[in-house]
Order: structure tokens, then C-alpha cells, then sequence
């Protein structure tokens, strides 16, 4: 089977020149993406404040002279990153492809191309359902009737901290399915295993919603319920997969 490598066994030099020529790449990817995201920083935060802005909040504050600032550039280098995401996921694949054997590339690399497109169906139920439903939920509780008035005042380092903490915890929350499948196939775990252990993954995804997002039931539960029905979602492409390869292979065996 060695002959199905591209190349031969590198030594230890040359893996640390190709490692570090494709961390180059990378980090020229980001500040290219960078500089062309802080050009844009302020439509890009425009549109991060528009949930805000439909949920009937009008201003947003800042009371640090520099904070406004520091939002833009930290507005900047999330977007940054989002956008640059595919040049990582390339890298990577390009360091450790030539180490893989044919079969493992294919298996590997349906993967390397569902992770992107998870982690953006995650961003984008966070920035369209989960955040909307927490700023309302969370802004319901301003009283303006009593003698002492109750209005919310968010700064806008905190509303940026609240909006990326959910887009990015959907985000890495919605590559369970890339995960446990990649363990499946590693043989680490079994489709049988996920099933008996469903009771244990119920729990741990509501405890992984309440790390990944702000401490309210109803943003936990906005997380934690799709993570429930991904968790379903793998039981049934693994048993999908598995199915495919044993055709293919009865297939093989009548040839």
C-alpha cells in the first residue's frame, strides 16, 4: 500500500518547512481578509446591530473612549476569519494529503468539505432565528411604567461579545455530525454505542449550550435542541454510509 502515497516519507526538516510554508499562506490569507474587512467594518457591524435594531432597541452605548474603536477592529478580524476559513481548510488539507493513502483521502475529504458548510447553517440560524429570539426574550424585561424606569443600555463591546459568542458557538456546535462520524469511521466509536449512549448525549448537549451561550433557558434551548436532532442526524448518515459500503462491496464481490 505505500505505493499509494504521493510522496515519500519527508524527514522531520522538510515536514517543518512545508508546515511552516503553509501556515504563511494562511497568515496571508488573514491579513489580506483582514485589511479588506476592516475597509468594510462599519456595513459589517451595521449588519451584526440589525437584530438589535428589530428587536425595538434603538442605542447602543460606550462609556471607554477606545472602545467603539477596538469594536471595529474586533468586528474586522471575526469577519476575518469567517471569510478566510476556506484558505485554512485548504492548507490543512494540502499538509496532510500527501501522508494519506487514496482510500483515506476519500474518506477524508467529504469531511474537509461538509465542515464548512455546517459551520455556516450553524452561523446562520444564530444570526437569524437564536439571536433574535434571545434579544427579544432578553429585552422584554425593560419597564418603563413604574416610578423608577428600567431600560436597557447594551455597550457595544457586550452586544459584539453576545453576537459572535452565538455565531461562533453554532458554529463549532454544528460540526458534531463531521465529528462523530469521523469517529466512526476511526473506530472509536460505534453507530450501536451512539444509540445506547443517546440519554448521555441529550445531557451533554444542553451542558455544551450552556457554555457556548449566554446564561438564559431560552438561548440554551435554541442550541441545545438542534444539537439534539444533529446527534440524530449522525446515527442515521452513519447508518447511510454503512449501508453504501456494503453494497459497494457485494457490488465488488459479483464482479
Amino acid at each position: 500500500m505505500t505505493d499509494e502515497l504521493d510522496d515519500s516519507k519527508m524527514p522531520l526538516l522538510d515536514h517543518l518547512i512545508e508546515l511552516r510554508r503553509r501556515l504563511l499562506w494562511s497568515f496571508l490569507a488573514l491579513a489580506i481578509a483582514f485589511a479588506l474587512c476592516f475597509y468594510f467594518a462599519k456595513p459589517i457591524w451595521d449588519i451584526l446591530k440589525e437584530p438589535l435594531r428589530l428587536a425595538g432597541q434603538e442605542k447602543l452605548i460606550y462609556t471607554d473612549l477606545f472602545e467603539a474603536f477596538f469594536v471595529e477592529i474586533k468586528v474586522a478580524l471575526f469577519a476575518a476569519m469567517m471569510l478566510a476559513f476556506p484558505v485554512f481548510a485548504t492548507q490543512i488539507w494540502r499538509f496532510v494529503a500527501p501522508g494519506l493513502y487514496r482510500n483515506e483521502k476519500k474518506a477524508f475529504l467529504p469531511f474537509l468539505l461538509m465542515t464548512p458548510i455546517l459551520f455556516a447553517t450553524g452561523a446562520a440560524l444564530a444570526f437569524f432565528i437564536a439571536i433574535p429570539v434571545a434579544l427579544t426574550f432578553l429585552l422584554s424585561f425593560t419597564d418603563t411604567t413604574g416610578q423608577l424606569t428600567q431600560e436597557a443600555l447594551p455597550g457595544v463591546g457586550n452586544y459584539l461579545n453576545f453576537v459572535t459568542t452565538f455565531i461562533f458557538g453554532f458554529g463549532v456546535a454544528f460540526q458534531l455530525p463531521v465529528l462523530l462520524m469521523l469517529l466512526e469511521r476511526a473506530g472509536i466509536v460505534s453507530r450501536d454505542q451512539l444509540i445506547s449512549g443517546r440519554r448521555y448525549a441529550i445531557v451533554g448537549s444542553f451542558a455544551v449550550a450552556a457554555v457556548l451561550t449566554p446564561p438564559d433557558i431560552v438561548s440554551q434551548l435554541l442550541l441545545g435542541i438542534p444539537l439534539c436532532l444533529l446527534y440524530e442526524l449522525s446515527i442515521f448518515a452513519i447508518w447511510f454510509t454503512q449501508r453504501r459500503k456494503k453494497s459497494a462491496e457485494q457490488v465488488e464481490k459479483l464482479v
